[in-house]
């Protein structure tokens, strides 16, 4: 937890609650130990979809399809979501997870390593959702970059590691290290970017904003 938990539950209470399919698959998500956003998280994507009313997302991640159906559900009928992801056993909850919500057609799922699928795509993207690997995250970047049109946004979740990110790399399980030094690279490399502007928010497990600056 990187902020007082105290905080982050009255916060939470504030927030209106998910309903129908959307809050049963987040459920099942949470008894079936699959991850998925965390609430303070499912706000600021409403948020961001809000305020910045995308026709075009690409996720990295799909999971169970929680996260998409919310954005679907969050930008409308005519937003089309393209969403990636490599688990085989989730893509067949994530397919039938868009059909229950009634996002099927709006929704693409591309099965496969991200890092394959990312230079096969053309066209460009309103908004990138990266909810996937962490150690990828800097593997990503080069393609997400291309993606992304001109002043498109693009939110990266986990990138705090429940506080991991401040410690020392000697203060870090040897097993984590090379996940701590790639999102410490990744971290880096987005707020160094001169075509971006980046804020990092200590939410749920931590989140980055970029937007891609216009030509």
């Amino acid at each position: 937890m990187i902020v007082d938990e105290r905080y982050t539950t009255y916060l939470n209470s504030l927030y209106p609650e998910l309903t129908g399919e959307l809050e049963a698959i987040r459920q099942e998500a949470l008894e079936t130990y699959v991850p998925i956003i965390r609430p303070e998280t499912v706000n600021l994507l409403r948020l961001l979809i809000t305020m910045n009313q995308p026709k075009s997302i690409l996720e990295v991640g799909a999971a169970v399809g929680f996260s998409a159906n919310l954005m679907a559900q969050t930008a409308g009928p005519d937003v089309k979501i393209t969403t990636i992801e490599n688990y085989e056993p989730r893509i067949p909850i994530a397919k039938a997870n868009f059909k229950r919500c009634g996002h099927d057609s709006q929704i693409t799922l591309l099965e496969g390593d991200a890092m394959k699928i990312l230079p096969t795509l053309d066209g460009s993207f309103d908004f990138v959702f990266m909810d996937a690997a962490k150690g990828q995250y800097i593997n990503f970047w080069p393609e997400i970059k291309r993606l992304t049109r001109d002043g498109g946004v693009i939110v990266t979740d986990n990138v705090l590691q429940d506080g991991d990110i401040i410690e020392s790399r000697f203060a870090i399980t040897r097993r984590n290290r090379t996940i701590h030094k790639r999102m410490r690279d990744y971290l880096y490399e987005l707020t160094h970017d001169e075509g971006f502007s980046t804020t990092i928010l200590p939410l749920g497990d931590g989140v980055s904003i970029s937007v891609k600056g216009k030509k």
